[in-house]
């Protein structure tokens, strides 16, 4: 995937001004930087449900602001995990994660079914597979939400402050399920604040302050030598607010048992 100079206006707010960046099949891309900086603005410019103004976005070589392009299908390989659930209450966690599937796809019902259960096992929920999203906690109702997006198979999956929404004590059980996924090769951008997240899995990560791209490197870089004074300013913030980052890597070391 590439995206190239995307910017991005609401009236006279200029949200993203200028943002390039290229994503290789299988990397995890880390979107990091202060409230209002546009991060979740880009996630919605990559998928085109806010198109940019100006700019260019490729998905395998194909420019989806090209006015030949079905839009729809496209979207259709982009995967979405919202910070709200965004589950439909009237159906169970398995119909929920396959009726994108019937109605996008075309699959049928009990093709679709199977390939559902399936997505529900790989993030760990098959057994609330016919639970109601308010029979749910705010971390399994998450993971339906990561099942819903990878049962579509998509070419990538956006990931927009999937854990902002829960509560402390159900923040690891989704950045666990993250982690799996990454680990299996998914291609993903990830906009988050947890730290111990990013530098388990991320290849590349990108602070963005104010709709401009202030710096991009390796986890390695962010944690030990940031060159600019306000990404260094943010990550001392992030520590005092929600402890160092070397708390999280429990995750990655529990996964490597």
């Amino acid at each position: 995937m590439k995206i190239n100079d995307v910017w991005k206006s609401y009236e006279n707010l200029e949200v993203l001004k200028g943002i390039s960046f290229d994503v290789e099949e299988k990397e995890v891309k880390v979107i990091f930087g202060p409230s209002g900086s546009g991060k979740s603005t880009l996630l919605r410019c990559i998928n085109m449900l806010n198109p940019p103004d100006k700019g260019e976005i490729y998905l395998r070589g194909q420019n989806l602001m090209s006015s030949d392009i079905d839009i729809n299908v496209m979207r259709s390989r982009i995967g979405m995990v919202f910070q709200q659930f965004n589950l439909f209450s009237h159906l169970k966690a398995v119909d929920n994660v396959s009726i994108g599937l019937r109605r996008v796809k075309g699959m049928k019902k009990e093709d679709a079914y199977e390939k559902a259960l399936q997505a529900l096992k790989n993030v760990r929920m098959d057994a609330w597979a016919n639970h109601y999203p308010a029979e749910l906690s705010g971390g399994q109702q998450q993971r339906v939400g990561i099942a819903r997006a990878l049962a579509m198979e998509p070419d990538v999956i956006l990931f927009d402050e999937p854990t902002s929404a829960l509560d402390p004590e159900l923040i690891g059980e989704v950045l666990q399920v993250m982690l799996d996924i990454a680990k299996s090769g998914t291609t993903m951008i990830v906009v988050t604040h947890e730290m111990g997240f990013a530098r388990a899995v991320a290849s590349e990560m990108i602070f963005l302050d104010k709709g401009l791209m202030i710096e991009r490197g390796t986890p390695e870089h962010f944690f030990t030598s940031p060159q600019s004074e306000r990404v260094k300013k943010f990550l001392n913030q992030l520590e005092v607010l929600y402890g160092s980052h070397e708390q999280l890597l429990q995750f990655k070391d529990k996964e490597e048992l």
